[in-house]
């Protein structure tokens, strides 16, 4: 049994009206799905991807009205965000100034060449320079010229106290790889690299050792979770069969209509989810007009009338 990479990561905006402006104009990044939060339908979920809602593209909002994360470990604490080329990363560089943006310099980090910056509200990401691996789905309408748009996630760096527990979960449980180590770049801590399936910075978790952090405290710039990929639902029996078999709490499988998913916290209390690739955003609307209304799963559309009525407009 295989994880295949990164499938979303799940971060909280206390502002979706000013998130969607900066995800789609700034980053240029494609609104796929704009529906609610299954368990608090009061909250957007806004998802954000490629052109097509490729699977390990995907970058999710809940809007939450919170305070500021108070940052620490115990925490996914960067995104990586995949383009292809250094003068991909010049071209951030240039168009994050412009924006008002504040970003780092352009340097190298783990043999790759990237660019750290923060969203406005503090969102931490770094731009990788993913060599052009693997196929890219651009965005037609994209401000983003199509060979230097976002290309997918990866790497994910999370941050725990004590990487034993941890690796005790990824490794025997999960069945991924520790590759390699390396000094944190901001000098806190080493930094061990575990892989998934065939590999590369779209199926890697980075794991930062950082014991003399506080704990973090989620909020608005914080990131909620962070999903791994398997192919579709007879893979994700394995894996609900796995981790119970060794005695891993998790939430069961929960159908999220747009893919199968299962929740469950590793022992520094992350919450990891893996996800099934299927059936996709296109379930429900056509590819062709994804994100432009608000979606709701089958059994949530009974109730649209009140569900409209308490979100506020996002333009």
């Amino acid at each position: 049994m295989q994880l295949t990479g990164i499938h979303h990561l799940t971060a909280i905006t206390a502002n979706a009206p000013d998130n969607k402006r900066f995800y789609t104009e700034t980053l240029g990044l494609r609104l796929v799905k704009k529906t609610v939060n299954q368990d608090d339908t009061s909250a957007y979920h806004l998802f954000y991807a490629d052109g097509e809602a490729t699977p390990g593209t995907d970058l999710t909002f809940f809007d939450w009205p919170a305070a500021r994360e108070r940052r620490g470990t115990h925490s996914i604490s960067r995104t990586g965000l995949r383009v292809s080329g250094e003068e991909s990363l010049e071209y951030w560089a240039a168009r994050l100034k412009e924006a008002g943006t504040t970003a780092s310099e352009i340097a190298v980090v783990d043999g790759r060449a990237g660019l750290d910056f923060e969203d406005p509200e503090g969102q931490r990401f770094r731009l990788v320079d993913d060599g052009g691996f693997g196929a890219a789905r651009p965005w037609a309408r994209s401000p983003v010229p199509s060979a230097r748009q976002i290309r997918g996630l990866g790497p994910i760096t999370i941050s725990v106290p004590d990487l034993k527990p941890t690796e005790a979960i990824l490794t025997p449980v999960l069945n991924m790889e520790r590759i390699r180590d390396y000094p944190a770049p901001d000098g806190k801590g080493q930094v061990h690299v575990f892989s998934m399936g065939q590999g590369g910075p779209a199926a890697e978790l980075h794991v930062a050792v950082q014991p003399g952090l506080p704990a973090a405290r989620q909020g608005a710039g914080a990131v909620h979770h962070v999903a791994f990929r398997t192919p579709d639902v007879p893979a994700i029996h394995n894996w609900a069969a796995r981790l119970s078999e060794l005695r891993v709490p998790s939430s069961g499988e929960v159908e999220r209509y747009y893919f199968r998913s299962l929740y469950f916290r590793e022992p520094n209390g992350i919450l990891f989810e893996i996800a099934t690739d299927g059936p996709g955003f296109a379930v429900d609307e056509p590819l062709e007009t994804l994100g432009e209304r608000l979606s709701l799963p089958p059994f949530l559309e009974d109730r649209r009338a009140s569900i409209e009525a308490g979100l506020r407009p996002l333009s």
